[in-house]
């Protein structure tokens, strides 16, 4: 995106406020990331992470609207709950039925999700979605967003796999029911299988993030074909067990510092009209967390 760093506001000490409502926030690095790049394009802002229960949730929301804040972020366990006190839902976030981000128009508060917009951003550094069959581990909230804005993306086909088939065959409908492309189910019992025809191989799960570096998703790694492409949504670490056994098998892997990196630019192009610098926005993952040679 555009480095131009001549974006400069009237001095004020008045800051636009933003942030992140979730329990526990301690470990979410977007604060890290949105507070460099408010620096890099002059912007007077400031992120914070709140530690908000369902329970507290609507007296944050009330709260955030009458100090003017600019929007914020909801995360786990909020991604749902918050829908009750917004206004209005974008097209993706209904398909959804999960919010990660709010928009503050004078009081007027509309729910977004970018958590889907940030993985296809990510992706497309590796592979256009357009016409790919895809599998993705996991029916959570992270799972519901990627498979509808893949498919919304163009991607041919979705199978879903997980442990509860109720909740795998939910985002099977959404995806059948509201986007082009085709949708299937498949039980994941023991080791998952890749399906032959499979072009893009995602974990969505939390399996493999930070400190349970090690634990391994049950995947039939022989399953496998190289060529294939092997997207984990855990940024920390950014290489993670399975990226290791899909690189060994000559998979193109894609780790997940990509979607939260493009999923906070459009948080900031929501709350501000600016399109970030995707890549002072990975040099702090990087930092924190470890070099990575992955695309951004």
């Amino acid at each position: 995106m555009d480095d131009d760093r001549s974006v400069l506001m009237p001095h004020t000490f008045l800051s636009t406020l933003t942030g992140a409502f979730a329990y526990p926030v301690a470990e979410n690095p977007t604060v890290a990331i949105m507070e460099a790049a408010y620096t890099h394009h002059n912007i007077d802002a400031r992120y914070l992470n709140c530690e908000v229960t369902p329970e507290q949730l609507g007296d944050a929301v009330r709260g955030a609207v009458a100090m003017g804040w600019a929007g914020f972020n909801c995360s786990i366990p909020n991604k749902v709950e918050v829908i009750a006190y917004l206004d209005e839902l974008a097209d993706s976030a209904r398909l959804i039925g999960a919010v990660n981000c709010v928009i503050n128009r004078d009081g007027y508060l509309v729910g977004e999700n970018t958590d889907g917009k940030g993985f296809v951003e990510s992706l497309r550094t590796v592979a256009d979605p357009v016409g790919q069959h895809f599998f993705i581990m996991g029916a959570g909230g992270a799972a519901r967003a990627i498979a509808v804005e893949s498919a919304l993306a163009g991607a041919a086909s979705i199978t879903i796999t997980n442990r509860d088939a109720a909740r795998g065959q939910l985002v099977v409908d959404i995806v059948a029911k509201h986007t082009p492309a085709s949708a299937t189910f498949v039980p994941w019992i023991g080791d998952a299988v890749v399906p032959a025809n499979t072009d893009i191989v995602v974990n969505a799960t939390s399996i493999g993030l930070f400190p349970d570096s090690d634990a391994r998703v049950p995947l039939a790694v022989d399953s496998l074909c190289a060529g294939q492409v092997v997207a984990d949504v855990i940024h920390n670490p950014p290489m993670t067990r399975l990226l290791t056994d899909a690189a060994a098998h000559g998979c193109v892997i894609l780790d997940g510092r990509g979607m939260l990196v493009n999923q906070a630019r459009v948080n900031m192009f929501l709350w501000t009209g600016i399109d970030a610098n995707g890549a002072v926005m990975r040099a702090v993952l990087d930092d924190l967390f470890g070099a990575s040679t992955q695309p951004i």
